[in-house]
């Protein structure tokens, strides 16, 4: 996860805009982007390490091969976010904050997890740790990048 940490600290320093709304990029608002890839990095971590590796299994999947593998890029406006990691409720700094907080300490031991715990993605199937790892990298990327165009 050490190249989604750079990523958390880009959104962390986005904190002060979350209000800003651009409709021509987004109907959500820069606070909307960063929850999302708060909840979905928590969630997905949170379901890795409560996976049992020794049932993993992997398959061939080619929505995963040509996102993570090919494009390397998550195409904007294709898919919906799942309800599960759809934020709810009023965003503030303040909430923003404290749930990556959360999402650091969730990540500390990330590193020490079988390379075998994994959860399902709707497109993609099981996604291993290292394919986890790739998946939030560019997810939270797509996020940052849908933010920075908010901000332009």
């Amino acid at each position: 996860m050490k190249t989604l940490l750079p990523i958390l600290t880009n959104l962390t320093e986005k904190l002060d805009a979350f209000e800003q709304v651009k409709p021509t990029v987004s109907i959500s608002s820069v606070g909307w982007q960063i929850e999302h890839s708060i909840k979905t990095v928590d969630l997905i971590t949170t379901a890795c390490k409560k996976s049992d590796p020794s049932t993993y299994q992997w398959k061939f999947n080619l929505n995963r091969f040509l996102i993570l593998d090919v494009l390397r890029k998550i195409p904007r406006g294709k898919a919906k976010a799942p309800k599960v990691v759809q934020p709810e409720g009023e965003i503030t700094r303040e909430s923003l904050q404290l749930h990556l907080e959360k999402v650091h300490q969730n990540l500390e031991n990330w590193g020490k997890l079988d390379r075998n715990v994994y959860f399902f993605h709707p497109y993609f199937g099981n996604l291993h740790k290292k394919a986890t790892e790739r998946f939030l990298k560019l997810h939270t990327l797509h996020h940052l990048h849908i933010i920075e165009d908010i901000l332009k």
